[in-house]
């Protein structure tokens, strides 16, 4: 006999809804031994203060917590994005096939539809197969296992120093915008998305650096950044120093300022810190980045694979 099953689609979680998506989502990351939701969907789960555009969709199994689907829809016409995780106890029973198909009926079939698939699961493939999904993305986990790199000269003029919360605000957000134009995700923070990371336990100003033309002056301009993260151990991972982003001013590329605030970021993480294990993601067409972190010791541990459901693809 079938077990019957449900699918709720809600704005905001009530506080039940909630504790059972905690419940879904802490059983995928113990089995898989990596978060079945990035950072920003585990931020977006909030009980009283709902993102707009974005749709939870909790799937129920005999009344019990299955699953969890977090549906971002795109401004304009641009695609919706999804994470969505299953139980580990009842994968195999076509539960992934049920979330799958319930946001691409509350995404629409005149919106194309970008499936995560962290670490590049091979079920994850085979459900993309069956809804028709192709890959359009690969984002790549590198890790660097080794001491501190050598000092880097930074270019002529500019120098280091961390950064000061409501004071760098604007100035950050400006550049990160502009170094990330055309970035899927980084290049669109707003003034909210930095104050949920500054309001988080992990975040430490004296790891995020701030490279500054004319220090000190009523000119001072911010023209690059590296700002770290450090990951408190798990069961399955010791702690963690992660690259968390790097951003340069497109005026100053070609100078060497990403490769000193790479090392600065990671002379930091390795002597004031004592984490000599760093990761970071990158995109894999990003060839540029991908060399300047293979330079100084990185190598792929670990792939997130996005699929695309085209508009207009049936739902099966």
């Amino acid at each position: 006999m079938e077990t019957a099953t449900n699918i709720t689609s809600a704005d905001t979680l009530t506080a039940e809804q909630l504790a059972a998506v905690q419940a879904v989502l802490r059983a995928a990351a113990d089995t898989d031994a990596r978060e079945a939701v990035s950072e920003a969907g585990r931020l977006r789960l909030r009980v009283a203060d709902p993102r707009p555009g974005v749709r939870h969709l909790v799937l129920t199994a005999a009344g019990a917590p299955a699953g969890y689907a977090q549906l971002e829809l795109g401004q304009d016409a641009s695609p919706a994005t999804v994470e969505f995780a299953v139980l580990p106890d009842l994968r195999g029973q076509g539960l992934g096939g049920q979330l799958a198909g319930a946001v691409l009926a509350e995404a629409g079939s005149e919106r194309a539809v970008d499936f995560w698939a962290h670490g590049g699961h091979p079920a994850a493939r085979r459900l993309a197969e069956r809804f028709g999904a192709g890959l359009v993305r690969e984002l790549r986990q590198m890790r660097r296992t080794a001491p501190a790199p050598a000092e880097v000269p930074f270019p002529e003029g500019v120098t280091l120093r961390t950064f000061r919360p409501g004071a760098d605000d604007e100035a950050w957000l400006r550049l990160n915008a502009l170094a990330f134009a055309h970035h899927p995700e980084q290049g669109s923070w707003t003034a909210r998305d930095l104050a949920e990371r500054i309001a988080e336990p992990w975040f430490d100003p004296n790891g995020f650096f701030l490279a500054v033309r004319g220090a000190g002056t009523a000119e001072e301009r911010v023209v690059g950044f590296h700002w770290t993260k450090v990951h408190p151990a798990t069961a399955t991972e010791p702690e963690l120093g992660e690259v968390y982003v790097v951003g340069v001013d497109p005026a100053e590329q070609g100078n060497g300022l990403g490769r000193a605030l790479t090392a600065a970021g990671l002379r930091h993480l390795a002597e004031d810190r004592g984490l000599p294990t760093v990761l970071l993601y990158v995109d894999a067409d990003n060839t540029a980045a991908v060399r300047v972190y293979e330079r100084v010791g990185f190598t792929v541990h670990e792939v997130d694979l996005m699929y695309r459901v085209t508009e207009g693809k049936p739902v099966r």
